[in-house]
């Protein structure tokens, strides 16, 4: 008999005539336009963003389906009234157009929290301050590898609600979170992941642990069957796992756990029992850096229950870097060229410089999250031969790297520079061979670039150019 998910035809019959807001017309929510029109919903569309600065096909969708809308800098002023809403998750549910329709009785909700309401199969769910997009990404190649359907969402992958009627008890959600889409959720996945946290996005959060508190949610409405994958070595979340209602397991490459998932040097382990038993050495492995191996650790764990051990080893030593993060571009002239613009903060590119054993001209600097740089400093002047700095962050980072030259007596070439052209023609200028040129920001791209991707994806253009 074929499955028929009963609470989506439930939620699907309750749209018919409700008055329903979409806010923000980003990747999640632009699929939402088709599937409240097939089911009959009274639309109003709200964004920030001027009129002349929407997609036209969305205004002629907007249009061709009669929808209301509200565009420009004041348009929640009219969020007014309404059954149901769906936020983007850069409108946070603490906006005060928000917490006063939810006074007046309206549901506010996600894209991807229905989606975790009505989904018929197990959801893995994968947040944390680095590492997320990786860690989400091996957990999907293990799953493939152990012969389960999987479909990849959240920030990554495609907005799946509007894929619910394909996906069928069976198979798995694998999702990354952020924290604003886990904030004001109130429904946990099976099995949740928290690879660290630590400060970011500040320059949104009203403080650090409003920030901390939404990632909680990964895993704070998990019942007791309910699995948290965590990391042993950061402080908050081996604070907070003491908070879970379902069995913790931890990953650590600074301690000899008792249980757990290690990396012990040039080797992983799995730890039952006291017994650590040797699974992989990651001489084996096409990926490179200690994260990339904590991440690893994170994946086996998060599957261990779905997949056999030995089909998860072979996914994960096929498993090559993601877009953007530590991916090597090309060698020219004896200098290998990496991009690794996804680090979006000082903890990423800390990850980035100690992947590399060679001596590095670090490109750096982007939009301020107001973020700490002092702690990027000490791995700099360890690692960096030359420093090129762009962005709104320049300045941050230049007197971070300053303080620390002077405590420990040294010197460092420093290069300051007005955009990404000029910085890769400065270290193809001065790489020499057998160096890394890593284009590493540690900081978001919204100064100058629509996100990281198109960040990176300039870098490979001007490399490829060289």
């Amino acid at each position: 008999m074929e499955f028929v998910n009963d609470k989506l035809v439930e939620f699907n019959n309750y749209l018919n005539k409700r008055k329903v807001a979409i806010i923000g017309l980003g990747v999640s929510n632009i699929p939402l336009l088709d599937y409240l029109h097939e089911n009959n919903a009274k639309v109003t569309v709200f964004d920030d963003k001027d009129i002349d600065q929407i997609s036209k096909d969305v205004l002629d969708k907007i249009t061709k389906y009669s929808f209301t809308f509200s565009f420009g800098k004041n348009s929640l002023s009219k969020l007014v009234g309404f059954d149901l809403i769906f936020r983007s998750p850069s409108c946070l549910p603490t906006n005060p157009a928000l917490s006063a329709e939810a006074d007046r009785g309206a549901i506010i909700t996600t894209e991807i929290e229905m989606l975790m309401k009505m989904c018929p199969c197990k959801i893995i769910g994968v947040t944390g301050s680095d590492g997320k997009t990786t860690t989400t990404s091996l957990i999907a190649s293990i799953l493939k590898k152990g012969g389960y359907k999987c479909f990849l969402g959240g920030n990554i992958g495609v907005p799946l609600f509007t894929k619910l009627y394909e996906i069928k008890p069976e198979d798995i959600v694998v999702l990354e979170l952020s924290s604003f889409q886990l904030m004001g959720m109130d429904i946990s996945p099976e099995i949740a992941v928290v690879t660290n946290i630590t400060p970011n996005h500040l320059n949104i959060h009203k403080d650090y642990q409003e920030y901390i508190d939404a990632k909680k949610n990964i895993f704070k409405f998990q019942n007791e069957n309910g699995i948290l994958v965590t990391n042993y070595d950061n402080d908050i979340t081996k604070q907070i796992s003491s908070e879970s209602n379902g069995k913790v397991i931890y990953f650590s490459s600074k301690h000899k756990l008792d249980d757990g998932y290690i990396v012990d040097g040039d080797v992983i382990k799995e730890c039952n029992d006291k017994i650590r038993k040797h699974i992989l050495n990651v001489k084996d492995l096409k990926l490179r850096g200690n994260h990339n191996f904590e991440n690893i650790c994170t994946a086996i764990a998060a599957t261990r229950t779905l997949v056999d051990l030995d089909t998860a080893i072979e996914a994960v030593k096929n498993f090559e870097s993601v877009e953007h993060r530590i991916e090597f571009v090309r060698e020219n002239l004896g200098v290998k060229w990496y991009n690794d613009s996804s680090s979006s903060s000082p903890t990423r590119t800390i990850s980035g410089l100690n992947a590399f054993d060679e001596d590095i001209v670090l490109i750096a600097g982007g939009y301020d999250k107001n973020l700490d740089y002092k702690p990027l400093a000490k791995p700099i002047v360890k690692k960096v031969k030359t420093l090129i700095l762009l962005g709104q962050t320049s300045g941050k980072i230049f007197d971070a790297v300053k303080e620390e030259l002077e405590q420990q007596n040294k010197k460092l070439n420093i290069y300051m520079c007005n955009n990404l052209t000029d910085a890769v023609e400065l270290a193809k200028k001065y790489a020499e061979s057998g160096q890394i040129v890593l284009f590493s920001p540690a900081s978001a791209s919204f100064d100058m670039f629509k996100n990281f991707a198109e960040r990176g994806e300039i870098f490979k253009k001007l490399v490829s150019e060289l």
